[in-house]
């Protein structure tokens, strides 16, 4: 392994914002109503803790909420939110709140018959303007009784990625535009205090998209509380089966896409530092790409958590889980899904990159490194905490190794490493060895579980001269955290753990 040394400086001040745990998306909002699903998302909370979830699917025909009936000739709207209530206790009950995405349409108040995904989400846009517009009315007047003000916080997105043709017929811009404009009057009309946001368009035409978006704006005198847009970061998949095989972009080619929604939202002096909300993001675009549930997209997005914050408020991962239906049921446990979490509950490596930067937010205190390997806070408290990783674009078996010299004023610390690498946390490579069973037993799903947990290390270190020296191995496609914090052992009277453990000759008969 090649070696780096890095210097970390207790003193340094290095700009990092940290949104791990903003915001999660999820499978159409139907599935919340399946176990399976709840029990993963259950897992998520627990682990990660995310506060926003957001999904499609809010008035689709599933979640039964626009209803018409026939009376003295005439037909008329009704709203029907018993499901809607059932999602909406049990995301409140998990400590999450919606970041409500108004689509797709209802069949019966769809100008058109187009649909996408295995579910059938309408794409078309409303018969009736004015029919839209009370439904989503009502949906707010509904959710503000429901749970009083605190749905004033729960952001509001019109529509997904009308820019694609499937997602919204022709991509219509200018259809699209009043689409928004609608709909954000007709939310501001029930509450100004709720936040409305668009476009939510993905990668190709991002750029005239955004930029004719903040030209409607002004030249409309509508001032959205913020802009969205999704970000994928590989190139075409190669299909075969079930499956797509996709190659990811450089890190870089994605951040500079990124950077020019910044820099078009600031041309415009009115909108200039208007929020940035990355309503989408992973690296492939498909929900059947195996490269999800590699350990190299838990270091591809560790690289993505460390700079996504640089330009944008928020970033939300697609998706919590793999109960998704977009492609249509998926045949595996492993099959490729946009999730965190495998079917049968098994964390995947990327899973605990959010685990180890949501720790790194909890530390209170200021980063103090940042590169494209290594990120590291150090706490008010002294204690450091850092997660370090080794993407791999193209295997080549090669790994590094950091040598970091860090500051430190106590006597004594406490070293816990965690590592997540192809030897000690890779649940896909246990499911290869076992046949890649389609359907678990209870006994190889337990397995899985075991293989998808981390390595845990641990040891006391000593400063030499008021510092440290911490070596971190990283072999490809490895991530690490690890935690040093400063520690005076207190043992109790007569406990030696030397003697214990029979080190030093100090056994005695």
């Amino acid at each position: 392994m090649n070696t780096r040394t890095i210097r970390i400086h207790a003193d340094a001040r290095v700009p990092f914002h940290n949104q791990v745990d903003y915001c999660v998306g999820t499978g159409r909002m139907g599935l919340a109503l399946t176990r399976e699903y709840q029990e993963q998302l259950r897992l998520v909370q627990d682990m990660i803790g995310f506060r926003h979830i957001r999904g499609h699917g809010l008035f689709c025909d599933d979640m039964a909420i626009y209803q018409e009936y026939e009376e003295n000739g005439e037909r008329r709207a009704e709203y029907n939110f018993t499901y809607l209530d059932r999602v909406m206790d049990a995301y409140h009950e998990l400590g999450l709140k919606p970041f409500l995405e108004l689509g797709f349409m209802p069949k019966k108040l769809a100008r058109g018959t187009q649909t996408i995904f295995y579910w059938e989400g309408n794409t078309t846009p409303p018969r009736s303007y004015e029919e839209w517009k009370k439904l989503v009315q009502a949906l707010l007047r509904h959710l503000l009784e429901r749970y009083g003000e605190e749905a004033l916080t729960w952001p509001i997105e019109v529509w997904n990625e009308p820019n694609l043709k499937g997602f919204w017929e022709n991509a219509d811009m200018q259809e699209y535009f009043r689409l928004f404009s609608e709909s954000f009057a007709a939310v501001k009309e029930v509450d100004p205090g709720f936040q409305v946001g668009g476009p939510a368009v993905c990668g190709g035409t991002d750029e005239l998209w955004i930029s004719e978006f903040m030209k409607f704006c002004q030249e409309n005198g509508i001032r959205p509380d913020f802009i969205s847009r999704h970000h994928y970061t590989t190139e075409v998949p190669e299909m075969t089966g079930h499956y797509g095989y996709a190659k990811l972009m450089k890190p870089e080619d994605g951040f500079a896409n990124l950077h020019t929604t910044r820099e078009i939202i600031d041309s415009y002096p009115e909108y200039r530092g208007l929020p940035i909300h990355v309503t989408e993001f992973n690296t492939s675009y498909i929900p059947n790409c195996p490269l999800h549930d590699t350990n190299q997209n838990a270091a591809y997005i560790a690289g993505q958590l460390a700079r996504l914050g640089d330009d944008n408020e928020s970033y939300s991962y697609w998706t919590f889980g793999d109960v998704f239906e977009e492609s249509g049921v998926p045949f595996t446990p492993f099959h490729g899904g946009f999730g965190l979490v495998a079917n049968g509950c098994i964390p995947k490596p990327t899973f605990w990159t959010f685990v180890f930067f949501k720790k790194l937010k909890e530390l209170e205190g200021d980063c103090v490194y940042r590169d494209e390997n290594l990120l590291v806070i150090r706490g008010r408290n002294g204690e450091y905490r850092g997660v370090a990783w080794n993407l791999t674009l193209a295997r080549n078996g090669s790994g590094i190794r950091l040598s970091c010299q860090m500051e430190a004023d106590e006597r004594e610390y406490s070293l816990i490493l965690q590592r997540v690498d192809e030897e000690s946390c890779n649940p896909l490579k246990v499911w290869h060895d076992l046949g890649e069973p389609s359907s678990l037993t209870p006994d190889q799903r337990s397995l899985l579980k075991e293989a998808a947990r981390p390595a845990v290390l641990s040891e006391r270190l000593r400063p030499e001269n008021g510092e440290l020296t911490l070596i971190l191995p990283l072999p490809e496609n490895a991530v690490v955290y690890f935690e040093l914090k400063p520690i005076r052992t207190g043992s109790d009277r007569g406990y030696s753990y030397e003697r214990v453990m029979q080190y030093g000759g100090a056994a005695e008969a």
